[in-house]
């Protein structure tokens, strides 16, 4: 068998497992086995087939470790579901108290509490996400605006 033709089938396969591995170092691998089945094919001999491998190989991963570092480096600023929310503005559509209450995060209506029992937060009022626990959002108010409870 042709070694040009080894070459490619080795490239085929490394670039497969990347595929299901998600890693960069095959990729790099089957992109240097790609470049030495190009010369393989050009007629240059195991001897030198081996070293435009490793030249390659070494090429790949000196141009991919900065794009791998900048990504790893990356901030999880990709927050969603409820995580996302917390944190986030919200506008109080019914009295909230430490007991109960409703709130408006973006379009979507939430049972609210308070923290602090003694603290009662006026409808219109706006008020930061703090916490969700199960489907019920932990708020204070953002601006002076409420009241307490008399004792």
């Amino acid at each position: 068998m042709d070694e040009g033709l080894i070459w490619l089938a080795v490239a085929i396969v490394l670039a497969v497992v990347e595929v299901f591995s998600a890693t960069i170092a095959l990729g790099v691998l089957a992109l240097a086995a790609l470049v030495t089945a190009g010369t393989a094919a050009l007629g240059l001999a195991l001897p030198g087939q081996l070293l435009v491998f490793a030249i390659a190989s070494a090429a790949g991963v000196v141009l991919a470790r900065p794009v791998a570092q900048r990504y790893r480096r990356r901030p999880e600023s990709a927050l969603f579901g409820v995580d996302a929310l917390v944190g986030r503005q919200a506008h109080v559509v019914e009295e909230v108290t430490g007991v109960d209450g409703r709130i408006r995060i973006g379009g979507e209506e939430w049972t609210a509490r308070t923290f602090d029992d003694a603290l009662v937060i006026r409808a219109g009022t706006v008020v930061d996400v703090l916490a969700i626990e199960g489907s019920t959002a932990f708020v204070h108010p953002r601006e002076e605006t409420w009241t307490s409870r008399p004792q």
